[in-house]
């Protein structure tokens, strides 16, 4: 038997004024995301941002269902639609925003299992990094790639 230790590593800002002038963009069209959120329910609002490698920034935001689980998450909204709009264009930094009942969260809202999922499928079909920024109001997390927040990914892409 082996013991073996995982190490990851990430940035943190104590706000948006200390990173670069892309990054604070991306912050600030992930909080403007926000107002498009549908959440009647849990009445937590998500908002993303996603700047493609051409430039291109699409926004999302979480839409919630009263038959759930047929809502979608923020980032998986913006993910998608790039997706189905800009197929062969990778993706280069997705930016995520939570707020609960019109309150920017202090700590960064974390992207649940399935978006980590999806951002780590396109990072592979790629072949590049998806760099990650998480938004709170007392920090901001920068991820590098998506490896950081999903350690072994599940890659159907090699499976033969």
């Amino acid at each position: 038997m082996s013991e073996l230790q995982l190490t990851i590593k990430y940035q943190e800002f104590s706000s948006a004024s200390e990173m670069s002038s892309e990054d604070q963009e991306l912050v600030a069209m992930a909080l403007e995301a926000q107002k498009g959120s549908y959440s009647p329910y849990s009445h937590f609002q998500v908002g993303a941002a996603l700047k493609l490698a051409n430039g291109v920034i699409v926004k999302g935001a979480n839409q919630e269902n009263a038959a759930y689980p047929s809502g979608l998450c923020a980032e998986r909204t913006a993910m998608f639609w790039a997706g189905a709009n800009y197929p062969d264009v990778p993706l280069d930094t997705l930016a995520i925003a939570g707020s609960d009942h019109g309150v920017l969260c202090e700590s960064p809202a974390s992207p649940c299992g399935s978006c980590r999922q999806v951002m780590a499928e396109y990072q592979k079909k790629h072949k590049r990094p998806l760099k990650v920024i998480l938004v709170g109001s007392k920090r901001i997390r920068k991820f590098s790639c998506v490896d950081d927040l999903l350690p072994f990914i599940f890659d159907s892409l090699h499976m033969e």
